[in-house]
């Protein structure tokens, strides 16, 4: 029977007050399939839109009340293809965006190359013999390039200026606007008056070197957005709901209230908080809790939406649905530690509203003041628009994206992947280090702990008879299985499988469920799980490894003068190994996300500026809260949206890397500004004293670009980072950290 499905929740209204669902079509493989289903849809009766997007295979459906989401999704399943609910993303506005910005780019650096050539010729020309009406020609293409490309690349800064105007304020766009268009309005009449200068040039690269800023400050807020995963995945989109006769029906999580009866069955993740009604399993709660071992369930245990149910089926009370799960507390603590980075923002603001006017104040007082002094009209005004240009922020805006692009090139070759375009600079102040131990201090997957003298012939059967377990223990023992999976394989509830093999009985399971002891040797705090061929027996030991150069690296991360420490949620007996074997002495064990924040907190108010790495779902508020934080690439989703930066491979070194970077940066970063500032004071005043024409204030401006982005290249030549990436190892490339 098929599986009945509410798709009531993500039925919307369109403008124009019909019924609306987006859905994502699996089965898509070419163009010719968007007319067939659009064609097919609209056939419904009732039916008044269907418009299909090929790029996202994503259906928008607007109907009357004729038809039903069902009746759709069922039309689409008779044309072959299957139909999801799909949540719109702000990411994709962002990658428009993005994409536009790119276009003004080229538009603007396009223009601005065919400029410069027709330039040059002209340059040369005024100090040889070139004729008045070559002269104008040449300002004429010029003019015919410079004027559409302006008018299309301008526009990031256009519509900004333009909007700040109307809502009664300046921002830093409106001086560039107004410079960009005096720049182009003054060249057009010089042309027309057969000048000798003209300045579309000027005005086309003054917007190029401006747009290269915008966008690569818009990637580097983009990325951090983009990579956010969508917290409700933890726990599944969808759930079984048992109805009043017992049928389960497929809901939106969303849809859960208290008091609805839903079905987990083997391997789900659970959708609401709740008590186990009925059913015998296991499940894992280590993206919620940090827990490394599995939890045993009963009828009346409580369990959290996220966690992964085991071998057996559950039926789950629900006691927290819809927006009030612990994974929506931790979705409400990242939403509160986030916004408690708002200070650059605001800062940014209050330079900007104070740069603005003075700038805008600066340029009319001196072509007043020409003016007065007895200039002419357009000799006041084009220095005016010089004193606009050179005062352009344009050094100031890359003495930072600079340094960050070419730091984080390097640092991306040592396995980091960063978020945040402001991340070397927290980093490069932190004093404290503070690790997560599941799946960072310690690598991702478990690893098998045998005995010395472990049958190898055991090991391997013990593996195929795994194959068939959903236990997380027996994943880890599936690995090790030298052949196909055994068949006629039975589950004993809650202690393990069980078959016959060659006449003799094999289990896997629980100690006593294999009739064996605790035998020595096995490392302490180890998981443990038996197995039992006829009268040979044989216990392994399930453990988080540490990472290949987790030791090296705390120790010189110690030696840089940085203080490390341990905040797990997983229990103190597996806690207290890892530090131990580190050399760590702060380690707090059993801590929930709230908790991690409270020391989180508790450092700060001590002065420190803390760097956190972690990489569960219980991490990810402790990451935001944090002054700086790192996730590794095997980490949730989750934690990697709030990460100012992801590291891969199984190897603790990209996180030296990165301190080592950071510092780096940080100085590199101080001496751009540096340079900036001076460039302003020297050109400045001599722009109003009118030694500097809009010509010579956009190359001026170029030139101070230019000036800070060579500094910045210094950001890619071999170093620290280097050292920091290859510590205790070879060269560890880019490929390797993948795999």
């Amino acid at each position: 029977m098929a599986e009945a499905i509410d798709y009531s929740i993500f039925v919307g209204q369109s403008e124009d007050g019909l019924s609306q669902m987006s859905l994502a079509i699996d089965g898509i493989d070419c163009a010719a399939c968007i007319a067939e289903i659009e064609d097919g849809v609209k056939a419904l009766p009732g039916v008044v839109r269907a418009r299909l997007n090929y790029s996202t295979h994503r259906l928008t459906v607007a109907w009357r009340e004729e038809t039903s989401p069902d009746r759709v999704v069922s039309q689409l399943e008779a044309l072959g293809y299957r139909a999801h609910p799909f949540a719109g993303r702000a990411e994709e506005s962002e990658a428009r965006h993005a994409r536009w910005l790119l276009r003004c780019l080229g538009i603007a650096g396009f223009a601005a190359m065919n400029i410069m050539l027709l330039s040059v010729s002209v340059w040369s020309g005024n100090v040889t013999d070139i004729t008045p009406e070559t002269r104008d020609f040449f300002h004429w293409v010029s003019a015919l390039i410079a004027l559409p490309a302006a008018a299309y690349a301008g526009q990031p800064f256009f519509q900004s200026a333009f909007r700040a105007v109307r809502s009664g304020r300046l921002n830093m766009d409106v001086p560039i606007t107004i410079g960009v268009t005096l720049a182009l309005g003054m060249s057009v009449l010089e042309t027309a008056l057969s000048q000798p200068h003209a300045y579309f040039d000027s005005a086309i690269m003054l917007l190029f070197f401006l747009l290269a800023g915008r966008y690569l400050d818009h990637e580097a807020r983009r990325r951090t957005r983009a990579t956010a995963g969508n917290i409700a995945a933890l726990r599944g989109e969808m759930a079984h709901r048992l109805g009043a006769d017992g049928v389960p029906v497929l809901v939106p999580v969303q849809a859960l209230q208290p008091g609805d009866i839903i079905l987990v069955a083997p391997g789900e993740r659970i959708a609401a908080d709740g008590v186990v009604a009925s059913g015998l399993s296991s499940i894992d709660e280590s993206l919620v809790t940090g827990e490394t071992l599995p939890r045993p369930l009963k009828a009346g245990e409580h369990v959290y939406a996220g966690s992964l149910n085991g071998e057996g089926a559950l039926h789950i009370r629900v006691t927290a649905g819809g927006e009030n799960t612990l994974v929506d507390d931790v979705q409400r603590l990242l939403d509160g530690a986030l916004a408690q980075k708002g200070a650059y923002v605001r800062l940014a603001d209050r330079v900007a509203r104070l740069y603005a006017p003075m700038v805008h104040l600066t340029a009319l007082v001196s072509a007043i003041g020409w003016l007065l002094a007895g200039a002419g009209l357009h000799e006041s005004v084009m220095i005016a628009v010089a004193v606009l240009i050179i005062t352009c922020p344009c050094a100031l805006a890359l003495a930072v994206p600079a340094v960050q692009v070419t730091a984080t090139g390097r640092l991306f070759r040592a396995g980091l992947l960063i978020n945040a375009g402001d991340m070397l600079e927290r980093l490069a102040t932190v004093d404290t280090v503070v690790f997560d131990k599941t799946g960072t201090l310690t690598l991702p997957e478990p690893a098998l702990a045998l005995p010395r003298d472990a049958d190898r012939t055991l090991v391997g059967l013990a593996g195929r008879l795994a194959l068939s377990s959903r236990h997380p223990l027996a994943r880890v023992v599936a690995r090790h299985a030298d052949g196909p999976a055994i068949e006629g394989v039975s589950e004993v509830s809650g202690q393990g499988v069980e078959a016959t093999v060659e006449g003799a009985t094999v289990r896997l399971g629980s100690l006593a469920f294999c009739g064996t002891e605790l035998p020595a040797g096995l490392p302490e705090g180890a998981s443990l799980i038996a197995f039992r061929c006829g009268a040979q027996t044989l216990v392994m030991g399930v453990e988080q490894a540490l990472r290949p150069d987790a030791g090296e690296i705390v120790e010189a991360l110690k030696a840089r003068g940085l203080e490390v420490r341990i905040l797990s949620g997983d229990r103190a007996g597996a806690v207290a190994p890892v530090a131990a074997a580190l050399g760590i002495a702060h380690a707090d064990a059993g801590l929930k996300p709230a908790d991690k924040i409270a020391v989180l907190d508790r450092l700060k108010a001590e002065g420190r500026r803390v760097l956190m790495v972690g990489d569960g779902l219980n991490d990810a508020p402790a990451l935001a809260a944090a002054s700086v934080s790192l996730s590794p690439a095997t980490g949730a989703a989750v934690t990697q949206a709030h990460a100012d930066a992801v590291f891969l491979g199984r190897r603790l070194a990209p996180v030296l890397a990165a301190v080592d970077g950071a510092r780096v940066a940080s100085r590199l970063i101080r001496q751009n500004l540096a340079l900036a500032v001076l460039y302003n004071v020297i050109a400045v005043p001599l722009a109003i004293a009118g030694f500097v024409t809009p010509l010579i204030a956009a190359l001026a401006m170029s030139g101070s670009s230019i000036l800070v982005t060579v500094n910045a290249l210094r950001a890619a030549r071999p170093g620290r980072m280097d050292e920091a990436a290859d510590a205790g190892s070879s060269v560890q490339t880019l490929e390797e950290a993948v795999a």
